[in-house]
């Protein structure tokens, strides 16, 4: 057991967030902390490395144990370190050393005959590379650029970044010490695609314990193989990914359901018994037995939500015509980055784009541009009967800071009743006296909330959406995609959130080459043209290569007009034809065996993408183990067959 907790109660003035839990995290576990937000996820990991104290019970951290914690308040670090130099502090015993072998350099210089110095030298060397000190530069840059840094990036200072960028440098020094246990908190918060894709590759080879706090489902799918749930100040435990504990979370409220109302029946018969026959001197004793049963009865609790499945509903005021915006010649540039040029794009009424792509590629520039709120060179044409709403970070600039919760819903004129209103500022968050707040007092988040709520009730038939999901938990997350499949109007939106985008979106947009590429499906469905389109790719490329080969092998040596054709012996003995074609049949064999190696990679490859395996411990082992052993096959068998074309050259030659 690599850490835990045993009996742990932990309270917040009188608010319990735990009480009696027990949890031991083992090697190699993958899991996913879960839970409504204010159930206290965050502050189990903070109990777990130690900076909150449990009021009871005990908190197990193994000796050896190294922990790395990746949390919001890392934000508040500040350094005029380059980043490179930031990650690479993740290697400070190899810094150490670096410094300890240069000093001794020196020394043997100026005393090249000093054995002591000498055999210094040489272990610092060893325990270098036994460190694999060289390669800490090498890995640092590879890991920077997996989360989406650019190579002129690397040595610009840590300050000149956004909170975002320099959460994603943290997170690489995070994973380049590579800790027992790592926690993670919201670590994809401020990833785009490409990088959260890049994450979850390199985490499922991760040699050690990983607890992650997520509201990315689709992540959470593909990462983890347990779930812990705080539901109800206890920790309930899954073994599977975040699916299969939607489905077993499921089957044991409908169990625990049929066992309280069982017991309800149970009870109500017995009190029908007592009251009919306590008064009865021959049935007295029997009703007192009863009495006492009741008395020792383990009570069931119905099972109930810790949050209502409340549904937002939202209408639209007038129907637009078939177009709802046109763009032609769209050209957008900035001094650093060109966004799009001279690209076409067209929204029709019941369209829901996702707008998706790495992190600076202009989606965000795209929205405003057709919103209306962002310069550009071309021509944007709105349709007939269009009323747009437009959500975006700015937007919260817009909110009146001295009214309510209550009263800035109101001034939407959506016509909908002040209960109407609390249920639905509900569903984002906001429930009993936090209404009437002002809306000065709130945070950030919050005030993301209250603009997103605000957005969805405004009437409007065409509604702009950039990162919509960011300040929500699952399960408003969930209210939220209820909301838009029922909504009538047409939307574009902006989202790393894949669950969202798969649930909501009918066409696909990705700025490609300076244009604005459409597909018309689903996220999951685009996903799949792709894997499609690549795997076409890599067997064209595989197939040419062949098929070159061939060509170079087969290809008859070319004669002039002047030369007469004779027969093989001529030009060759006997013995050397038989050498050429035994070299070309091994030729062919090797080429047959290196396809079917590559075949089997291809397989293993796509087991390892599958969330299945890691729900399965002996297979992930076993398909990770196979995995490393194809790769040193395939080494083997393309250098055979290097070495056969080469021979079969040669004997051609």
């Amino acid at each position: 057991m690599l850490a835990g907790f045993q009996d742990v109660t932990f309270e917040f003035g009188s608010r319990v967030l735990v009480e009696d839990a027990t949890w031991h995290i083992h090697p190699n576990e993958r899991i996913g902390l879960i839970g409504f937000n204010g159930t206290g996820k965050s502050t189990l990991l903070k109990l777990l490395v130690g900076q909150y104290q449990p009021s009871k019970g005990s908190v197990i951290r193994s000796r050896n144990t190294s922990i790395g914690y990746l949390h919001q308040d890392l934000l508040s670090f500040e350094t005029t370190d380059s980043i490179f130099q930031v990650a690479l502090g993740a290697f400070d015993k190899v810094l150490k050393l670096e410094e300890e072998i240069a000093e001794l350099g020196k020394q043997l210089e100026a005393n090249p005959e000093d054995e002591t110095i000498l055999h210094s030298y040489s272990d610092k060397l060893h325990e270098m590379e036994t460190l694999d000190g060289y390669n800490i530069h090498h890995k640092t840059e590879e890991i920077l650029q997996g989360l989406g840094f650019s190579n002129s990036d690397l040595q610009r200072p840590f300050k000149e970044f956004s909170g975002g960028w320099r959460m994603r440098v943290l997170l690489a020094k995070m994973i380049l010490q590579k800790p027992d246990l790592l926690l993670l908190d919201e670590p994809t918060n401020h990833l785009d695609l490409p990088s959260i894709e890049w994450l979850e590759k390199y985490l499922i080879h991760y040699q050690g314990a990983v607890v992650i706090v997520s509201h990315d489902r689709w992540f959470l799918d593909r990462m983890i193989n347990k779930v812990v749930e705080i539901f109800q100040q206890q920790l309930h435990f899954y073994t599977g990914n975040y699916s299969y504990y939607q489905e077993e979370k499921a089957l044991r409220m409908d169990l625990q359901q049929k066992a309280f109302e069982n017991q309800q029946d149970y009870i109500r018969q017995q009190e029908r018994f007592i009251e009919r026959f306590k008064a009865k001197a021959s049935k007295a004793a029997a009703a007192q037995s009863a009495i006492k049963r009741l008395d020792k009865l383990e009570i069931i609790e119905a099972p109930t939500n810790e949050r209502p499945n409340i549904r937002i509903n939202f209408s639209i005021d007038k129907t637009p015509g078939k177009i709802i915006c046109e763009l032609k010649n769209i050209t957008k540039q900035f001094p650093a980055i060109s966004i799009v040029e001279n690209a076409d794009a067209e929204i029709e009424r019941g369209d829901k784009i996702a707008l998706i792509g790495a992190n600076g590629k202009g989606k965000s520039t795209i929205l405003r541009i057709v919103a209306g709120t962002e310069s550009f060179e071309g021509e944007r044409k709105w349709g007939h009967n269009v009323a747009e709403s437009f959500y975006a970070q700015h937007q919260l600039e817009a909110l009146d800071i001295n009214a309510t919760l209550l009263e800035e819903m109101q001034h939407c004129g959506s016509q909908k009743t002040d209960l109407e209103l609390r249920t639905l500022l509900g569903c984002f968050l906001f429930s009993g006296d936090d209404i009437d707040k002002k809306i000065k007092v709130l945070s950030g988040g919050e005030k993301a909330r209250i603009a997103l709520a605000k957005t969805i009730i405004s009437k409007a038939n065409f509604l702009l959406l950039d990162e919509p999901t960011n300040h929500l938990d699952m399960h408003s997350v969930e209210l939220l995609i209820e909301a838009l499949n029922k909504y009538e109007g047409s939307y574009i939106l902006v989202s790393h959130d894949r669950h969202f985008v798969s649930n909501t979106a009918n066409k696909i947009w990705e700025i490609i080459d300076g244009k604005i590429k459409e597909f018309k499906g689903t996220y999951t469905e685009y996903l799949e043209w792709k894997e499609r389109m690549a795997a076409k790719e890599k067997q064209s490329l595989i197939q040419n290569s062949q098929d070159s080969k061939v060509n170079k092998i087969s290809k008859p040596t070319p004669i002039t007009n002047n030369e007469q054709r004779t027969t093989s012996n001529d030009f060759v003995s006997k013995e050397h034809k038989k050498e050429l074609q035994k070299k070309q049949k091994e030729l062919a064999q090797a080429e047959a065996t290196l396809d079917e190696i590559r075949q089997r990679k291809i397989v293993l490859e796509a087991q390892l993408t599958d969330p299945s395996t890691y729900a399965d411990k002996e297979k992930f082992l076993q398909t990770e183990t196979d995995y490393k052993k194809i790769q040193v096959e395939l080494k083997a068998a393309e250098a055979r067959f290097e070495t056969l074309f080469e021979k079969v050259m040669e004997l051609e030659g």
